[in-house]
């Protein structure tokens, strides 16, 4: 049986699964779109699957499992259990680990705090304190960058998947400066090297940025 993602494709979480999918070359993932924006999500056949009625979720047989930094480990530990995006070091994991939260935590819902007011709440501009958020996401990350290649090490991992796939959206909601933040720059220049990032983040991302500038001229009409 194969996989099946409901997935909406400017979603940064979503995109960071498609990311996964494509770093893995697993075959046969049945795509199903959700469009929140016209409350898909809230139907009454996909609350059976996911209560919690969010996306990225995915159906694996009898198991469903949502939540993208879920997915994306799951996917991982199923198809490539030793692969070094996600090492099986107790050390190396933890960091990579640390990375997701920091994902979840702190880079995701500064993205929400912006986009949602505009996208779902019909707010005509950007909220300040949102963006000074996304400020703060900012600094930590030029940070975490400042010791090390990746966000987790020397290496690529997960962590960098998820949390590039949020950082892409956020530069479309408060550009990153290249003088203040150049570990940032750098960082995501390497990952638009990958395969994986060109066929899993970009199309997205591209639909990302094409939504929020009309949700904002449409907010100065």
């Amino acid at each position: 049986m194969v996989l099946a993602l409901y997935k909406m494709d400017v979603s940064p979480p979503c995109r960071s699964v498609f990311m996964v999918i494509e770093a893995l070359n697993i075959p046969n993932v049945k795509l199903i779109e959700l469009d929140l924006l016209q409350d898909e999500h809230l139907k009454e056949d996909f609350l059976k699957i996911n209560p919690q009625h969010t996306i990225p979720t995915l159906v694996d047989e009898d198991f469903v499992v949502w939540d993208s930094h879920a997915i994306a480990t799951y996917l991982i530990n199923k198809y490539e259990s030793h692969s070094p995006l996600y090492p099986a070091d107790a050390r190396k994991r933890a960091l990579v680990d640390l990375r997701l939260h920091f994902d979840s935590s702190i880079l995701y819902p500064a993205l929400r705090e912006v986009d949602e007011p505009l996208l779902f709440w019909n707010e005509p501009s950007l909220k300040p304190e949102g963006l000074a958020k996304i400020k703060v996401a900012y600094d930590f990350t030029e940070k975490f960058l400042s010791t090390s290649t990746w966000l987790a090490g020397d290496d690529v991992t997960v962590a960098d998947i998820c949390c590039v796939a949020t950082i892409s959206s956020l530069n479309d909601l408060l550009p990153i400066d290249a003088a203040v933040y150049p570990n940032i720059i750098a960082w995501i220049g390497r990952c638009s090297k990958y395969d994986w990032y060109k066929k899993g983040n970009e199309p997205g991302a591209i639909g990302y940025r094409q939504l929020v500038k009309e949700y904002l001229e449409r907010g100065k009409q």
